[in-house]
């Protein structure tokens, strides 16, 4: 099974989505991440905000890392399949999206690579959560916008996994 176990079109984010395969793909953008930092490249970073838009937009479909871990990754590790609700996920994805892409802006546009690098680790420490221990933050916060009423009820009535 890949990222998402029910496809349908391509701008359609999965939904459940395969919690093996997101792990993968967090350990990919924690390294990347790191990476980063460490070079201070804005062509790495570049693909990594495109990696997140096209985890936003698509989930795993348009994604360079989420191809690698739902074609690659996770059959060569018998395809394991855990279904968790998308929905948290995406949200997830577009939090790194607006990290990656300020990171960006400060990186390439002005020229703040010390600001880029905060950004990016925090990014690594999320993605560190959630590919070595399981813990989604992204996924956390979107549980406690759900109780405060902030996300819509169908979009609730999709975490039912």
């Amino acid at each position: 099974m890949g990222l998402g176990l029910n496809q349908s079109g391509i701008f359609d984010f999965p939904n459940p989505v395969n919690e093996v395969a997101a792990r993968l793909v967090a350990g990919m953008v924690a390294i990347l991440a790191a990476s980063i930092i460490i070079l201070e490249s804005s062509l790495l970073l570049t693909f990594l905000t495109y990696g997140f838009l096209a985890r936003v937009l698509t989930g795993p479909r348009l994604s360079p890392m989420g191809l690698l871990a739902t074609k690659v990754m996770v059959p060569a590790l018998g395809n394991p399949n855990r279904p968790v609700p998308g929905p948290p996920k995406r949200f997830a994805q577009t939090i790194g999206l607006v990290i990656s892409g300020t990171a960006l802006v400060f990186s390439a546009f002005l020229g703040s690579q010390m600001l880029a690098n905060a950004l990016l680790g925090v990014l690594l420490g999320f993605a560190v959560l959630e590919s070595v221990f399981g813990f989604c933050a992204g996924c956390y916060i979107f549980g406690y916008l759900m109780k405060w009423g902030l996300i819509p009820e169908k979009i609730c009535q999709k975490c039912q996994v």
